[in-house]
């Protein structure tokens, strides 16, 4: 089986110059739906645009505040999870032939209470930040994660995923499982559990578990990776 080599930006953002009080946080958001696409914050989303709707919430998003969110779409026409990242752009380029490339900042995690009607191509939803506020602190949890960093390099090896450890390693802890969990080859509905858990200590335990799944599944052999 062939590998996919998955290269990381690990860019490190100035996320104080981003972070505001979350009451500052718009109630109502445009929204880009996409499926098996999950990220977080303080993490980066490069995104390649060329749908006229998503062009046109690019571009109003880039003459309000930059703010936009990004959902998981589920596979039923239309309908959405719960929960999405709330981002800033960051980078912002047009291209020659019509597409806009950007580069979304991940702030704070939103819940969705309903959806806005709107004469738009793109669609704006009502939001809500509360249950979310560890997206704003800095993380002063204590999770060890050296179990779960060896049967994750098991699974990627196992899949075909290969990654730059020497360079990962240089990460904080959140920054690390949060890529973990943006790259692991998962179903859409295990990321999203991923993004949904409020703590540190809960997305740890749930992609130990999800990694667990799969292990198991594919009766995997218990071999360290260096």
């Amino acid at each position: 089986m062939g590998s996919t080599i998955i290269k990381c930006r690990y860019r490190l953002t100035k996320i104080s110059n981003i972070l505001k009080p979350m009451k500052l946080y718009p109630d109502q958001i445009p929204v880009f739906p996409l499926s098996g696409v999950i990220y977080f914050p303080k993490t980066n989303l490069p995104l390649n645009i060329f749908e006229k709707r998503y062009l046109n919430l690019v571009n109003d998003a880039i003459k309000k505040n930059k703010l936009m969110g990004m959902i998981q779409s589920k596979k039923k026409d239309g309908e959405v999870y719960n929960v999405g990242c709330l981002g800033k752009i960051s980078d912002y380029k047009k291209s020659s032939d019509g597409r806009i490339l950007i580069n979304l900042t991940g702030i704070t995690r939103f819940e969705i209470l309903q959806e806005v009607e709107n004469s738009k191509l793109y669609r704006e939803f009502k939001v809500k930040y509360e249950k979310f506020t560890l997206d704003l602190k800095p993380v002063i949890e204590v999770v060890k994660i050296e179990s779960l960093m060896q049967k994750v390099k098991i699974f990627f090896n196992k899949s075909g995923l290969l990654l730059n450890w020497k360079e990962f390693e240089k990460l904080e802890i959140v920054q690390k499982i949060d890529t973990l969990s943006m790259i692991a080859p998962v179903t859409i509905e295990e990321k999203q559990k991923l993004l949904e858990a409020t703590s540190l200590t809960d997305k740890v335990k749930t992609l130990e578990s999800i990694i667990n799944f799969y292990l198991h599944e594919n009766n995997y052999r218990s071999t360290t990776i260096q």
